[in-house]
C-alpha cells in the first residue's frame, strides 16, 4: 500500500535558520509579505527583527499581530481583511501554533473566499492559497510541517478540525535559538503536545513506515530532553533536541493523524480556554491507558524509543513503564487536574455529553487502536476529574 507524503516545498532547520528568510522568500519569488504574529512577538522584539531583517535586503514588510491564543473564525476574518486590503504575495507566521494555525487559515480564505466552517473536516481542502511562510517559535505544534488547521467556531466553541494541502505551508525555518527565552510553563505544555504528537501517530491506524521512523526518532529526542528543557531555560542542547523532535513529530502526524487524545482534547479547549498542550497532557495518561490493550506492542516501542525500558524489555513490563513515565511527566511539570486548572465541575460535567458528541464528530477517535464508544469518552472525561 502507498501513502500520500505532504512536506513544505522549502525548510531550513538548525540555530539561525530564521536568518535564511530573505533566500527562502527570493526563492518563492516573493517580495511583497505581511507577517503574522501577535502581541507577546512584538512586545519581545521578534517581529521587529524579522522586519529589519527583510528591510536589509530590500524588503518592506507590515505587521499583523491581532492573532489569539485560540484562534476562532472571527479573529481569522480580521486577519483575511488585513490581507485583502494590502497587495501582499506572501504570509509570514511568527510564533507559536495558534499564530501558524492563523496563518493557515487566512492564507486559504484569501485567497479562495468562502467561511472557516467550508473548509472543515471532512472535506480534504486543496484549493490555491497564498505562500506562506512558519517560523515556529515554540517546540510543540510542528504546525510548520502540518497539513491541518484548528480553528474554533465561536458560535457554538466547536473547535474545528481543518485538514488537507492547502494548509500546508510553502516553507518553514526551524530556529531552536526562538525559543531560548520560552517560560517554562509553556516550555512543558508545547513539549507534552509534541511528545503526543509522536506517541499518537505512531500508534495511529494510518501510520505507515514513513511516519513511523520520525514519530519513534522524534520520541527518542523529546522523552529525556522535556524536562532539563523546562528546569533550565538556556540548556541549548536541550532546546535544540527539543525544537527538532517537535517538527520531526509533526511530520509524522500529519502523514498518519493523530488520534483519541486530540479528539477529546480540543473540546476541553474549546469549552474552558485550556491551552492545547495542557489539555493533551491531561488527557495521555488516562487514554494511553484505555488504549493500549488494544497495540501493547506498538506503546512497547513507545516506551523503548523513549528510553523508558529497555530494548530487550517484555512488551508487558514496557507498557507499563510507559503508563508511569506519563503520569511521573505530568506530575514533575504540575500538569493540573481540570479542577486545579480552575474549571467549574458543574460546567465540566453540563458540558461532558456535547464534548464527547464533538470529539468523535472530529475523525480522530476512529484513528485509535482502540475506537471509544460516546459512553467510554464520558467515563474517560470523568475520570480527569476524579
Amino acid at each position: 500500500m502507498s501513502h500520500s507524503i505532504i512536506l513544505p516545498r522549502l525548510m531550513e532547520i538548525g540555530d539561525g535558520a530564521s536568518n535564511k528568510l530573505p533566500d527562502i522568500m527570493a526563492a518563492l519569488g516573493c517580495q511583497q509579505p505581511l507577517i503574522i504574529t501577535d502581541k507577546t512577538m512584538v512586545a519581545l522584539g521578534q517581529s521587529h527583527k524579522v522586519v529589519k531583517l527583510l528591510r536589509e535586503h530590500d524588503i518592506s514588510s507590515q505587521v499583523f499581530d491581532d492573532t489569539i491564543p485560540e484562534p476562532t473564525d472571527a479573529s481569522i476574518t480580521a486577519g483575511v481583511e488585513a490581507i485583502k486590503a494590502g497587495n501582499y504575495d506572501c504570509l509570514i507566521a511568527l510564533g507559536g501554533g495558534s499564530v501558524i494555525d492563523s496563518a493557515k487559515a487566512m492564507a486559504v480564505l484569501a485567497a479562495a473566499g468562502g467561511s472557516m466552517r467550508d473548509y472543515s473536516f471532512p472535506r480534504i481542502v486543496s484549493v490555491p492559497a497564498l505562500p506562506l511562510i512558519a517560523i515556529p517559535t515554540t517546540a510543540g505544534t510542528g504546525s510548520e510541517v502540518t497539513r491541518f488547521t484548528i480553528i474554533t467556531d465561536a458560535t457554538n466553541d466547536e473547535k474545528m478540525l481543518c485538514v488537507g494541502p492547502s494548509f500546508m505551508p510553502t516553507a518553514a525555518l526551524v530556529d531552536a535559538q526562538l525559543t531560548h527565552s520560552l517560560p517554562t510553563r509553556m516550555t512543558a505544555d508545547t513539549g507534552i503536545d509534541a511528545l503526543t504528537h509522536a506517541i499518537e501517530s505512531y500508534v495511529s491506524k494510518k501510520g505507515n513506515a514513513f511516519s513511523d521512523f520520525h514519530a519513534k526518532e522524534a520520541m527518542r529526542l523529546i522523552a529525556p530532553n522535556l524536562r532539563r528543557a523546562c528546569e533550565k531555560g538556556d540548556n541549548v542542547e536541550a532546546r535544540a533536541a527539543m525544537m527538532l523532535g517537535a517538527t520531526l513529530a509533526g511530520i509524522a502526524f500529519s502523514n498518519a493523524s493523530v488520534a483519541l487524545v486530540h479528539g477529546m482534547s480540543r473540546p476541553i479547549g474549546a469549552h474552558f480556554h485550556v491551552p492545547h498542550g495542557l489539555s493533551n497532557a491531561m488527557l495521555l495518561p488516562s487514554v494511553t491507558a484505555f488504549s493500549l490493550p488494544a497495540a501493547p506492542e506498538r506503546y512497547a516501542d513507545c516506551a523503548k524509543a523513549m528510553g523508558v525500558a529497555d530494548p530487550q524489555e517484555s512488551t508487558r513490563n514496557a507498557c507499563q513503564k510507559l503508563l508511569q513515565e506519563l503520569k511521573s511527566l505530568n506530575q514533575d511539570l504540575q500538569v493540573p487536574t481540570p479542577e486545579g486548572f480552575g474549571i467549574d465541575r458543574n460546567q465540566f460535567f453540563n458540558d461532558i455529553e456535547i464534548m464527547a458528541k464533538q470529539a468523535m464528530a472530529s475523525g480522530s477517535p476512529a484513528n485509535n487502536p482502540r475506537v471509544p464508544s460516546h459512553e467510554e469518552m464520558i467515563a474517560i472525561y470523568t475520570q480527569l476529574w476524579q
